[in-house]
């Protein structure tokens, strides 16, 4: 009896031991991350605000002529087709996906945070994550935010059962410690990810690459956009002058 008592408590103190090295390491890359991902936040409001200063106000001014040339052409400005030749052919290449929208990303962000496999120990509701981040993916992609939506629901329905009672205080604890490290660092990825596959970083790079060769590539888009701006005119213009 006593002997099983011993090794009840050596196991549970190796299980200790464990959690306490995965916390480690989870805090470790936590360390590492954290850092990287603050300094990447900072570049990209410092590069936005820089593109809005410089490029910024010639759109709004090709935005208001687009509007004028719809209200002639009897279009609502909802409808894509008016921009063609203009906005549509844009080659600034810093829109959006057009179905990312705030509130599509903020709930993807919810249910990456909620519900990602690696927040869980359990192999068999690690594989039901797993299912279930791939149509999670797949309704992001494709912009289908109600079905983002019926996949949050479906998993919170699903989640798995709160931790055991049976377990010692310190386990407790050390499990949840690195269940929460687990979720900063998915949210954390999760918002490298989005930053790093946007379009505005992907100018931001092209920008610093031209800037390396010393070319200004700013003021080239200016110049494009510029052009479009002549072209928009010309035809608001056109539509303007009745005809003989």
């Amino acid at each position: 009896m006593e002997t099983g008592l011993i090794l009840n408590e050596v196991n549970e103190e190796q299980q200790l031991n464990e959690r306490r090295e995965e916390l480690a390491a989870l805090e470790l890359e936590l360390v590492r991350l954290e850092p990287e991902y603050s300094s990447l936040q900072g570049e990209m409001l410092a590069f936005e605000g820089r593109y809005l200063n410089v490029v910024g106000a010639r759109y709004d001014e090709l935005a208001e002529i687009e509007k004028q040339i719809a209200a002639l052409q009897g279009l609502d400005m909802e409808d894509e087709e008016i921009v063609d030749g203009s906005l549509a052919d844009d080659e600034v290449g810093c829109g959006q996906n057009r179905f990312h929208t705030d509130k599509l990303k903020k709930l993807y962000r919810e249910v990456v945070r909620r519900f990602h496999p690696d927040l869980v120990q359990c192999e068999q509701e690690r594989r039901h994550r797993h299912h279930l981040m791939v149509e999670v993916n797949r309704a992001y992609e494709t912009g289908a935010e109600d079905r983002l939506q019926e996949l949050l629901e479906a998993g919170e329905a699903s989640d798995e059962s709160s931790i055991s009672g049976s377990m010692s205080a310190e386990m407790i604890l050390l499990l949840r410690r690195i269940a929460e490290a687990k979720q900063r660092l998915v949210e954390i990825k999760a918002d490298l990810e989005e930053i790093t596959g946007s379009e505005v970083y992907k100018l931001k790079l092209r920008v610093a690459n031209a800037e390396s060769l010393g070319v200004d590539l700013l003021a080239e888009l200016v110049s494009q956009v510029d052009r479009q701006i002549r072209k928009a005119r010309t035809r608001l213009e056109h539509l303007q002058t009745p005809a003989l």
